[in-house]
């Protein structure tokens, strides 16, 4: 089984289980073993969370590669490439590197129907083993007990925010969601946790797993000036720290827990406070508030749950336009659409609803439902794919608006595409 292309097979992968998502361990632990991939062979941090597990990983990334470290990551999901969800020294992997690593994982599965997901989690753990890097950064795909990612067992977790998301799946209140994310800890281990309010649910599984919890507001905290903050934990204090690279006031919650991260694995892997701080500034991540220059102005958001878009909403309070806000929101359909919409409040003064494909997607009209039941009063309008309507957006635009891209990775990925 080979193809040509990373298009194709990861088409193919999509077709293995009919299921789509069907978390659990049952079917990858076996093939991780036959593949020699477990335990893994340098230090491994999982990073889970319902916001800022992205950002957390490229903060850590960016930090420990300043300190001279060759580090391995692997995210999900992706904006323009699959191959930026496996990075080696901060390079994506090439096409040829991903391809025989899926040939391997089809040889070794044995007919095991793994998720999509599954498949894509092995492989990267097998270019990662391959590479020889000093340490590896793997961010929980979804929830954290049965995620994928959890087959290797972290030497530190890092859990950021605990939300209400992917609740089909991980439960309806913070204390069930807080359990799954827990699931990544492990006795006698190290682990952050950046939550200002972890839910009784989380603790307690915390407590029982046996790992040495580093909590936020607890262990260790963090205060703010007007341009610059400082970080104090267990016997260090840190001062006149740069604003991380990543806009929104949200990213210092993100580094403050990654600084605990840092402090905790220090004894292997020893970084100055000069790599620390030009790894906080200079850390980039696409899709995250991310200004695009032009007229008018365009701000590209992966949020996709209350809690971004509440940090999306606090963004556009920091930074107000003499025009008009205009917002295009396409969003999937197991998504908390009427949160959404309540959590920007009255930042938006026009919509414009794209539908996303088939079968995760939610149309147009779904869309514009929930945001009717969240009370918005501002004009609506629907369009049948994300190109229509930022091209819409624009064409309606005087140049001191500002258009609004948010509600999922495949949204902005679309927007993106409309620039090549």
């Amino acid at each position: 089984m080979g193809f040509d292309s990373i298009s194709d097979w990861l088409a193919w992968q999509e077709s293995l289980n009919p299921h789509g998502i069907d978390l659990g361990l049952e079917r990858c632990l076996p093939v991780a073993h036959a593949m020699g991939l477990v335990p893994p062979p340098c230090l491994l941090v999982s990073v889970a969370g319902t916001n800022g597990k992205g950002s957390s990983v490229c903060l850590l990334e960016s930090i420990l590669s300043r300190a001279g470290y060759r580090v391995g990551s692997y995210t999900s999901p992706y904006l323009e490439r699959f191959n930026e969800t496996i990075r080696i020294a901060g390079r994506a992997v090439d096409d040829d590197v991903l391809m025989r690593a899926f040939r391997c994982v089809e040889a070794a599965r044995a007919g095991i129907a793994l998720t999509c997901f599954e498949f894509r989690t092995i492989a990267a753990a097998l270019i990662l083993r391959d590479a020889k890097v000093d340490l590896t950064i793997m961010e929980i795909g979804l929830g954290g007990r049965l995620d994928a990612v959890n087959l290797f067992d972290a030497d530190l977790a890092l859990v950021t925010s605990i939300g209400i998301d992917h609740t089909d799946w991980l439960g309806h209140s913070r204390d069930e969601i807080g359990r799954e994310k827990a699931g990544i800890l492990r006795s006698d281990r190290p682990a952050v946790c950046g939550d200002l309010a972890p839910p009784k649910g989380f603790l307690e599984a915390a407590k029982q797993s046996g790992a040495r919890l580093y909590r936020a507001g607890v262990d260790y905290h963090h205060e703010s000036s007007d341009d610059a903050w400082e970080w104090h934990g267990p016997g260090v204090t840190y001062r006149e720290l740069p604003m991380p690279g990543i806009p929104g006031a949200c990213q210092r919650d993100n580094a403050a827990a990654v600084l605990m991260a840092v402090e905790l694995i220090k004894a292997r892997f020893p970084v100055t406070e000069k790599a620390l701080g030009e790894g906080i500034a200079g850390c980039a991540l696409a899709g995250r508030q991310e200004v695009v220059p032009g007229c008018p102005e365009t701000i590209l958001d992966v949020a996709h749950n209350p809690g971004a878009a509440a940090a999306l909403a606090d963004a556009l309070r920091s930074r107000p336009c003499s025009g008009r806000t205009r917002v295009v929101l396409g969003a999937y359909a197991d998504k908390d659409i009427e949160g959404v919409a309540r959590s920007l409040g009255g930042q938006v003064d026009a919509w414009y609803v794209a539908a996303l494909p088939a079968p995760r997607g939610a149309s147009c009209e779904t869309v514009a439902a929930a945001l009717d039941r969240a009370g918005v009063t501002a004009a609506v309008s629907l369009h049948s794919d994300v190109a229509g309507a930022v091209i819409t957006a624009r064409g309606e635009s005087a140049s001191n608006d500002r258009i609004v891209v948010f509600g999922s990775f495949e949204t902005v990925r679309e927007t993106l595409r409309l620039e090549t």
